[in-house]
């Protein structure tokens, strides 16, 4: 098994879009549809949600292509006609987004985001459009109730060691950071979205040494300027 390639966002996709989309094709239906995005109601003691994702789900959408190993992968499905692929491989997204900017405070049955396209397009990248916006504008929820909890003090993503993967990462470090956080422990993020990076050490690094006080004296003689202490090994 090899690892997860590089996200190709035109099979980040339920198959019944595809199947949908078959189907739309044979009855030459080509007119435009909207779809629009929004929440039925709130989490318990939620009221309100932070918008984001939508720059990302941008350059995904501008990059909706479908590659020759994509069709020929769909095509050992044995559920698609050589013309629908060929359909398929000559396709991009040209429809229209219209969305809240990212950060933007709304409230259940508002649209957060409405795509207007030929209705094949429409629904191919329903799933895609549906997953980018659902779980970066949960974690800048999330991240907002926490700077309101917070009361001006400020508050840093430390979550990488504990997210579900790579990506969950990258998003928790962005959408907390979009919400008010001051910085993210995660180097990656740092340098993929300029976001200010902080650490602090570990109990690893504590017991490391023969005693907590040369360790604290050895990670102060190395970073004299920035050194955070950690207290409770």
């Amino acid at each position: 098994m090899e690892c997860i390639p590089e996200c190709r966002p035109e099979l980040v996709i339920d198959l019944y879009q595809l199947t949908m989309a078959a189907s739309y094709f044979e009855q030459k239906m080509s007119a435009p549809a909207t779809f629009s995005l929004f929440i039925r109601a709130y989490p318990p003691n939620r009221n309100f949600f932070i918008a984001a994702g939508l720059e990302e789900l941008l350059v995904f959408l501008e990059n909706f292509r479908y590659q020759i190993d994509d069709l020929e992968y769909l095509d050992t499905l044995g559920l698609f006609k050589p013309d629908f692929l060929d359909f398929l491989g000559s396709l991009k997204f040209t429809g229209q987004v219209r969305a809240m900017p990212e950060g933007t405070i709304f409230f259940k049955d508002e649209p957060i985001l409405e795509v207007t396209a030929p209705i094949i397009e429409a629904q191919l990248v329903e799933t895609l459009v549906i997953n980018m916006i659902n779980v970066s504008t949960m974690i800048a929820t999330k991240a907002a109730r926490c700077v309101n909890a917070a009361q001006g003090r400020r508050l840093v993503d430390f979550a990488l060691r504990r997210t579900q993967g790579i990506d969950a990462g990258l998003k928790v470090a962005r959408s907390s950071y979009l919400a008010g956080f001051i910085g993210t422990s995660n180097v990656l993020a740092g340098k993929i979205y300029n976001i200010p990076v902080f650490g602090t050490m570990a109990h690893s690094y504590i017991t490391s040494f023969p005693s907590e006080i040369e360790a604290f004296r050895a990670f102060a003689k190395a970073f004299p300027r920035n050194a955070v202490l950690l207290i409770d090994t």
